[in-house]
């Protein structure tokens, strides 16, 4: 084992009080602490001394940590670097991931998430000292994506995002209604070298079996009824880059055996045509059930079930990160005025409890919802607990009429359709997927499992 005098750690901060209180926190036998106040000083100081470790901060001057962070990695691929942040983005955090960080932590936590993310980081550099490894510097993404949070299990989430999104490894993201799973989805391709095409998202519980399979791999003219004309499918349409099966535990099983032997393959035809097709796609897939559960009950095929779940990927729900609440609330406060050319409005500490206190079955869709009734209902610009309608019955007459009247004109133009289907499907969509809003709403007592 290396001496471990050999050890050098260089911290990097505006802050002096921080680098007075992070000396201490981490001053051990065997280790030199050596201390900069910007990032031209850093790598300065990293031209002329060998550092092992790097703890810098994101906000920095004349270049920011993540720039920083590149430079170094660039120069010195051995470098192990940790960033740390008041309030780092998904951005931030995707990037400085495929840059090489080591670890993003937020300022808040380092006194007690530190000094083990340092003695990970030792445990590294003493291993790679005697192997020799080398980390390539990815390429910087393109795209911009709309996703708040910091908690510790979301930033998680999209530290996962930023390794994988350089591969081409079908990625399975779980979570509930609500969750995020499509922005998720988006950040895998916007990070990733397909990003320059397409992403094709595609809801499987959404289409009816018959129609499954056209929409996956296309149709020759006069496959089936209605088939008017030829057309291209999503494996074609998204060639060269990303296709997201959205609900993928909603697949019927005779199209998984058909999905199955494209990822087996490579290889597909359209309906009703003989022709051997292929399209280079990378799939990744979302789903709010159990599939190792629906595998066990023969649901879902095992086979597909390990072809898709290579890396998984499970989105917290909005009740286990409430530290996230303030902050996607104020967000879509800001969205919808924009929109609507309204005039700011803020959240009181007590509408801020209000919140916090909430489940959210319907996870961060039902606090956008609930944000748009607040800021239609608005009375001032600063809103109040009494303003934040969580809990208000959907039930009142006018939303009763609209409710009866759109069934009944849909049932006038649909007579063949289930109107009783209509009135769970109309349910759900009016209560972000709450099914015990969507209950009161139907006036009964349980939402139908079935």
């Amino acid at each position: 084992m290396t001496d471990t005098a050999e050890r050098t750690l260089l911290l990097v901060d505006a802050d002096h009080d921080y680098l007075d209180w992070a000396t201490k926190h981490l001053d051990a036998d065997g280790i030199r602490i050596l201390r900069c106040d910007n990032a031209a000083n850093a790598l300065k100081v990293c031209e002329k001394t060998t550092v092992d470790l790097v703890i810098a901060d994101i906000a920095l001057q004349p270049i920011d940590g993540i720039e920083l962070l590149g430079q170094l990695k660039a120069s010195y691929p051995d470098i192990i670097v940790i960033i740390t942040a008041g309030f780092p983005g998904t951005a931030q955090i995707i990037k400085a991931t495929q840059q090489g960080a080591h670890d993003i932590l937020r300022k808040e936590s380092l006194v007690f998430e530190l000094r083990s993310v340092v003695e990970s980081a030792w445990q590294i550099i003493e291993g790679r000292r005697t192997a020799g490894e080398h980390k390539q510097k990815m390429p910087e993404p393109g795209g911009r994506l709309q996703v708040i949070g910091v908690s510790r299990a979301f930033q998680d989430v999209f530290k996962t995002v930023g390794r994988v999104a350089r591969t081409d490894a079908p990625v399975l993201i779980y979570g509930e209604s609500g969750t995020g799973k499509e922005l998720v989805a988006n950040a895998v391709h916007e990070y990733s070298p397909r990003r320059k095409n397409e992403m094709v998202a595609l809801n499987c519980g959404a289409i009816p079996e018959n129609l499954l399979e056209s929409e996956l791999f296309g149709h020759e003219k006069g496959s089936f009824t209605g088939a008017a004309s030829k057309r291209a499918g999503r494996f074609e349409q998204c060639d060269g880059g990303t296709l997201f099966l959205d609900e993928i535990g909603d697949m019927p099983l005779p199209v998984q055996v058909k999905l199955l032997r494209v990822l087996q393959e490579g290889t597909f035809s359209r309906v009703g045509g003989n022709e051997v097709l292929s399209s280079d796609v990378r799939i990744v897939a979302a789903t709010n059930k159990d599939l190792a559960q629906e595998v066990r009950e023969g649901r879902f095929r095992e086979d597909l079930y390990y072809r898709l779940n290579v890396v998984e990927l499970r989105l917290p729900p909005l009740r286990e990160r409430i530290e996230d609440i303030p902050l996607l609330a104020e967000f879509f406060l800001r969205k919808i005025t924009k929109k609507n050319g309204m005039a700011r409005l803020r959240l009181s500490g007590e509408a801020i409890t209000v919140l916090q206190e909430h489940k959210w079955p319907g996870n961060v869709r039902e606090l956008e919802n609930t944000m748009a009734r607040a800021t239609a209902l608005a009375t001032s610009d600063v809103l109040l607990a009494d303003d934040i309608p969580i809990g208000v019955s959907l039930r009142s007459d006018s939303e009763i009429n609209q409710l009866f009247g759109k069934l009944f004109n849909f049932a006038e133009e649909n007579p063949d359709i289930n109107l009783y289907e209509e009135f769970l499907r109309y349910s759900l969509k009016r209560s972000a997927d709450d099914t015990d809003i969507a209950a009161k709403l139907l006036g009964i007592d349980e939402f139908p499992k079935n």
